[in-house]
Formats: structure tokens, sequence, C-alpha cells
């Protein structure tokens, strides 16, 4: 799918004024939390849309809003904003015999869901 830059532009904007929107009407399980959820939604969105504004590969820019969407419709089906985690052991990923630790990054990043493509392994 070929996707302009004017476009993109569109398209990305208005997934920015909807992840705000969503942060400003957000209720979260538990009213004591609130709030901090709201925070979190609305800083994550705006410090990953600053970190990735000067993105002009089209590829790149698709790559990110679907991993803006694939984070709203989790956070929405699970009334939960924080990313899911990824429940891989380390060394946990089958490789070729004598290969380990490259083999097992290159695995691990090959494994990551697009949902968690702009958070770091902790």
């Amino acid at each position: 799918m070929m996707v302009t830059a004017a476009g993109s532009r569109v398209q990305v904007l208005s997934l920015y004024r909807r992840v705000l929107r969503i942060g400003r009407s957000w209720r979260a399980q538990s009213e004591s939390e609130t709030e901090r959820e709201r925070k979190y939604i609305t800083e994550e969105a705006r410090h990953l849309f600053r970190l990735n504004q000067q993105l002009t590969d089209p590829e790149s820019v698709q790559r990110c809003v679907s991993e803006c969407e694939a984070r709203i419709e989790i956070g929405l089906h699970y009334r939960n904003p924080y990313p899911r985690p990824l429940y891989l052991p380390p060394m946990g990923l089958a490789t070729q015999k004598g290969r380990k630790l490259k083999a097992q990054q290159r695995l691990r990043k090959q494994a990551k869901p697009v949902y968690l493509e702009s958070h770091d392994e902790t």
C-alpha cells in the first residue's frame, strides 16, 4: 500500500488526536488510578509522536501507525493503557547448533509483536 506524504500526515495527526481524546476520556478500572493512567496515555503519546516526527520513509511511518493502532485496540479491549509485556525467557528461542547470543538477539527482535516495537526490552 503506497502512502503519500500528505495522506500519511493526515493519518498520523488523526491518530494523535484520537489518542489524546482517549486520554481525556479514559476511565480506569479502579477510580484511584484514573488520573495516573490518563497522564500516562497523554505523556506516552507525546513522547512517541515527538520521537518519530522526523520519519520520512513511508514504510517506517506505516509501521509506527500500525503499532499505535494496535496499542489503542489492545488498551481499549483490556482496559489497560500500558503495553502488554513480552514473555520470552532469555535464551529461550531455538537457534541453530553452536550459535548463541547474537542469534538469540535476532530471534527476540523478530519475535517482538507490533505493539511493542517502540519499547526497549527490560
